[in-house]
């Protein structure tokens, strides 16, 4: 089961969050801070899947943006890593301020 999902971008600001399970705001803040830090310090040729606390986080990089996605630990990582691409290029399809190069994407958010 999804968690929560997260796009940050490479400064560490939240730019879409989403959360399925009730989490406090004040909580909201300190998880995120958290999973960005976590996220933002692996290096590129590290593993998209990271254990933290009792759930897993899966990440996926698009030029300056990160698309995190919490998941329990019985979800197939795989699949939410598959799911998130396809969420990438279902934003470049449909809007015009998503802009595709080659296997990258950057996505302007204001």
């Amino acid at each position: 089961m999804i968690k929560f999902f997260l796009m940050v971008n490479k400064q560490g600001q939240t730019r879409l969050s989403r959360y399925y399970e009730h989490v406090e705001i004040n909580k909201r803040t300190m998880l995120e801070a958290e999973v960005i830090k976590n996220c933002l310090s692996r290096l590129k040729d590290q593993c998209s899947f990271i254990e933290y606390k009792d759930f897993k986080l899966v990440y996926r990089q698009y030029a300056a943006l990160f698309v995190v996605v919490g998941i329990n630990e019985t979800e197939n990582e795989m699949a939410v890593y598959e799911l998130i691409h396809n969420f990438v290029e279902v934003l470049d399809k449909y809007f015009s301020r998503v802009v595709r190069h080659s296997i990258y994407y950057e996505i302007f958010l204001l």
